[in-house]
């Protein structure tokens, strides 16, 4: 049996998938979470009332008639898939905007089921909903549920199995000549059903709690201080506090004594290849160590931001971010796939397709990887930890440079491409609750096993590929110099573009190779590169890393690799959002400068601040903002020209 989820935007619908399959996708309290249909089997427990059941959970939509392009999916499986039942999920606290969409998809002729979803927030209110004067206007069953409590959901399949036997269902009909008057007629019904079955307790103007609270948190002066407060006592638990203790005990024990002695000790007592010993050890084992090091902090990051997704106030820095991205070309639209991007890239870019302005999406698809991913966190941790040991400044700073980084980048492309914004900014506030922890918890898990997972693939295989390039030379002979293995001479092409930056020897060109693969493969590389040379541990306050970087130069490679453009999975996503090779061309190209130039900035302007001097490279980076400046302006100047040029045509 065929079951599609539908209904309004932050009404429940994956919430419910997750609770019928057993699945952990994503769920947020904000329209554009679920961006294409997701199907799965029915659990267990479920798939013995009705056998074989597949769901399909749908994007949100508020029409048949689709907007936007997650609308248009939904529209599409609907009409041409033919399910055997529809799950219409209703939001109960917002009774009368879902019964639009609704009263629509009971007219398709295919057997609906209502699942009347959050009525915790409907009596927490304090109203009441006459349900059978409600199943009886509607002529289908309803059945109230708690998705996120788990409660009504077996009702809800044994609603589902019954319907779908019967599958005979009258829909309302509306009188009206013409679109206009059939929607004129639609509102007015739901008008007379909802004065009919809704009770209320306080007046809608009323002003409530939550009201009190947006009036600070969403304050146009206090908003942004208090997002700012608020992240860097997030990042400062995380980093600093359980989170950075528990990834030094896995760091320097776990990854640094015990496992390297007892598999060291086991291969001896064998007599395994010293060479293979060391590809285990130091390749597979001290690589993969460095990245799955920093599990934890990662673990207790994503911890504390689903709590503050779930508890509403994610919802609110939308609103606060759209009056600033407004004057970049871009709306608080474009904050959600940046927020969704702050776990990964990937569903980061894929949000953007709920942008309706093909400018604004196109710009947020260029500047969503620029957002702290989970994959960049080891980096941001390694180098805060070798080079600013205890400081709470770090990763606040980093995502506050992201933040500017992103502006500055909206107001270039915006200039150069002349792109203006066409698309208005509407959102639903969902009310503020309790965080479910159990949901934080999942949230919390789902990214560790997506890190293990990627640590124990591609990371696990470059690290080979890696120990294997600084082992051998080209004539595959054992290297006793690194300086003569494959490794480096392969770095050592792309070397000569790093001076400007103020990075010297190939080692560094080595780890921004590996990290194109994929951004935790930086660390990795680190890791095996100079275990080699020092016996010191990579994570320790003036370990090797310190030999070729300073406080300055290591904070600009950090922001390199930050603003570069991201792994190659997340390109292959802005790939599948352009749908346009030369697009994928200009976003990776403007990835790439951006990085670059903010490194080179940081390199040579805060060496002079720090030290008082020049940084090395310093004559090389004139050269290059030379360039890059003639560059930009030729852009602009060819852009301004080009509107010049077709403004008699339009007028």
């Amino acid at each position: 049996m065929k079951i599609a989820l539908a209904g309004n935007p932050n009404s429940g619908k994956t919430t419910l998938f997750n609770a019928i399959t057993g699945k952990t996708e994503y769920v947020g309290n904000w329209p554009g979470v679920t961006v294409e249909k997701k199907e799965a089997n029915l659990r267990s427990k479920y798939n013995k009332m009705i056998k074989n059941g597949r769901v399909i959970d749908l994007p949100g939509a508020y029409s048949i008639a689709p907007y936007t392009n997650e609308e248009a999916i939904t529209r599409d499986f609907v009409l041409g898939e033919s399910p055997d039942v529809l799950i219409n999920i209703i939001d109960a606290s917002s009774l009368e905007r879902s019964l639009y969409f609704t009263t629509q998809l009971l007219e398709l002729g295919i057997p609906v089921v209502i699942a009347l979803n959050k009525q915790d927030i409907v009596k927490r209110r304090g109203n009441t909903i006459n349900i059978e004067l409600l199943k009886s206007e509607l002529n289908c069953p309803i059945i109230e549920t708690i998705a996120s409590e788990a409660e009504g959901l077996k009702e809800l399949i044994e609603a589902v199995k019954t319907t779908a036997e019967k599958r005979t269902q009258i829909a309302p009909e509306f009188e009206g000549k013409g679109l206009e008057e059939e929607n004129k007629a639609r509102q007015k019904y739901i008008k007379t059903i909802i004065n009919d079955v809704l009770v209320k307790k306080r007046a809608s103007n009323e002003v409530t709690l939550s009201d009190k609270i947006d009036r600070v948190v969403a304050n146009p002066l206090l908003g942004l201080p208090i997002f700012g407060l608020i992240m860097w006592a997030v990042y400062s638990f995380s980093i600093n506090g359980l989170g950075g203790y528990l990834s030094e005990w896995f760091n320097e024990t776990v990854f640094g004594e015990i496992l390297p002695n007892n598999l060291n000790g086991f291969f001896e007592s064998l007599g395994v290849n010293p060479l293979l010993q060391a590809l285990i050890v130091d390749g597979a084992v001290g690589g993969v160590g460095a990245v799955i090091g920093f599990l934890p902090l990662i673990m207790i990051l994503f911890f504390c931001l689903a709590l503050l997704e779930d508890s509403g106030y994610m919802a609110r820095v939308a609103v606060v971010m759209d009056r600033y991205f407004k004057k970049i070309g871009l709306s608080g639209k474009s904050i959600i796939p940046m927020i969704v991007g702050s776990g990964c890239a990937i569903p980061g870019v894929m949000a953007t397709r709920t942008i309706e302005d093909e400018n604004e999406r196109r710009m947020t698809t260029m500047l969503t990887p620029f957002v702290p991913c989970g994959a960049k966190l080891p980096i941001i941790a390694l180098f805060s930890v070798v080079f600013f040991p205890g400081a709470a400044w770090v990763l606040p700073v980093v995502y506050l440079l992201a933040g500017l980084m992103i502006i500055i980048g909206g107001l270039l492309l915006q200039r150069i491409f002349k792109w203006e914004n066409t698309s208005s900014f509407i959102i639903e506030l969902p009310e503020y609750k309790l965080p479910s922890l159990k949901h934080a918890l999942r949230q919390m898990f789902k990214q560790a096993k997506a890190f293990i997972i990627k640590a124990s693939t591609i990371i696990l295989v470059m690290n080979t590929l890696v120990w294997f390039m600084q082992t051998y030379g080209w004539r595959l002979q054992v290297v006793e110099n690194q300086s003569n293995s494959i490794l480096a001479s392969v770095g050592g092409v792309i070397a000569p573009l790093l001076i400007p930056l103020g990075f010297f020897g190939w080692q560094m060109a080595a780890a921004t190779l590996t990290g194109f693969i994929a951004k935790e493969n930086v660390v990795a590389t680190f890791a095996i590169i100079l275990a080699v040379a020092s016996e010191d541990a990579l994570h320790v306050a003036g370990g090797p890393l310190s030999e070729f970087f300073t406080p300055v130069t290591g904070f600009a490679f950090l922001a390199f690799n930050l603003f570069t453009p991201p792994c190659f999975a997340a390109i292959g996503a802005m790939n599948a959002e352009f749908k346009d090779k030369r697009w994928l061309a200009k976003a990776i190209l403007f990835q790439l400068s951006v990085g670059y130039m903010v490194a080179m900035m940081i390199t040579q302007i805060g060496t002079i601040i720090v030290y008082g001097e020049l940084a090395s490279g310093f004559v090389p980076a004139v050269f290059v903002t030379i360039i890059m400046i003639g560059i930009t302006r030729y852009l602009i100047k060819r852009t301004k020209q080009s509107v010049k040029e077709r403004k008699p045509l339009t007028e």
